[in-house]
């Protein structure tokens, strides 16, 4: 499917890419997104990958109030990118997620966290992040493990149209932490490196 053909309306647009996305039928274990309007099937992550976003996890657990929750595979709704997002990991109310179908709007989530795969990278640095800052997601957490320079962790906060500032970037085995609401400081050296 294309992402807008020229006089088309861009809601109906995205109301059909939404509804094919609900409505297809998807290989079992592909992580299926909209991406800048645009239908992307990603095989399962690796194991690496996994382990990562488990260790991030399990320190979010000890700070998440109960009016939250810790999310891996809830889809998130930025119909202005026309993006269908899922992150490797969403904090956001529980009740907006006992109230959702499919997806949840965006703008619920109060921190998104992306692992990179060798594939995907470019989405999780640049097609992603304008689309959480758009939504005005508080906090994104890129886990770079194919980073150019070597593996790295950055926090991306105060949002302002598509775009992030960096609070923070670490290389693996440094600590990042995280600001208020969440207070935590993550051991990057505990993520496994390739």
């Amino acid at each position: 499917m294309s992402a807008l053909t020229e006089g088309q309306d861009p809601d109906q647009n995205w109301d059909e890419l939404v509804r094919y996305w609900e409505e297809m039928e998807w290989p079992e274990g592909s992580k299926v997104e909209i991406i800048e309007g645009i239908i992307t099937v990603s095989p399962a992550p690796a194991s690496r990958h996994n382990v990562i976003a488990e260790r991030v996890q399990r320190r979010l657990y000890s700070v998440v109030p109960d009016d939250l929750g810790i999310y891996q595979t809830l889809a998130i709704a930025v119909p202005s990118r026309l993006g269908m997002l899922i992150p490797d990991l969403v904090v956001a109310p529980v009740q907006g997620c006992v109230e959702a179908d499919s997806h949840i709007p965006a703008a619920l989530a109060e921190l998104v966290v992306e692992v990179t795969s060798k594939s995907n990278g470019r989405h999780d640095r640049v097609s992603k992040p304008a689309a959480y800052a758009t939504a005005g997601i508080p906090l994104y957490l890129l886990i770079d493990r194919w980073a150019p320079g070597g593996p790295t962790a950055t926090l991306y906060g105060e949002p302002k149209g598509d775009v992030y500032r960096v609070l923070s970037a670490v290389k693996f085995g440094d600590p990042i932490k995280l600001p208020e609401p969440f207070g935590l400081t993550i051991d990057t050296g505990e993520f496994p490196v390739d």
